[in-house]
């Protein structure tokens, strides 16, 4: 049986959450949201694509800062609401450079940041 994008299921916006993972260290790297088209795009390329709401466009993972996903496995929870893609990630994850986007933290009621920001090595 083959898979069928649609099968998912979007919300009112036609928007289905994705979290990454990196496959090698297990990280949670980023959240993002998919389109059905997303999810083809990114099964058909290997290369994770995203939508991007604040500029109503796909969005490859990488494509303009050389940071990206390569999909290694692509799964979705037991309710078909929430997809989780398994990437090689080259690079930073997060716009402010830093290897995972939850980098902060709360304990004892303060936050704590967790990771600071890879540096360039050029």
């Amino acid at each position: 049986m083959n898979f069928d994008p649609q099968t998912l299921t979007y919300d009112e916006k036609g928007l289905i959450p994705a979290i990454a993972q990196d496959h090698a260290s297990g990280q949670i790297l980023m959240m993002a949201w998919m389109t059905a088209d997303a999810v083809r795009r990114t099964l058909e390329t290997g290369h994770v694509t995203y939508w991007s709401r604040s500029r109503q466009a796909f969005w490859v993972k990488g494509e303009s800062s050389g940071h990206v996903q390569k999909l290694v496995d692509f799964r979705f929870d037991c309710d078909r609401d929430c997809v989780l893609v398994v990437v090689e990630q080259s690079g930073p994850a997060c716009h402010t450079m830093r290897q995972s986007c939850f980098y902060t933290a709360v304990r004892e009621g303060a936050e704590v940041e967790l990771m600071a920001p890879l540096t360039d090595p050029a």
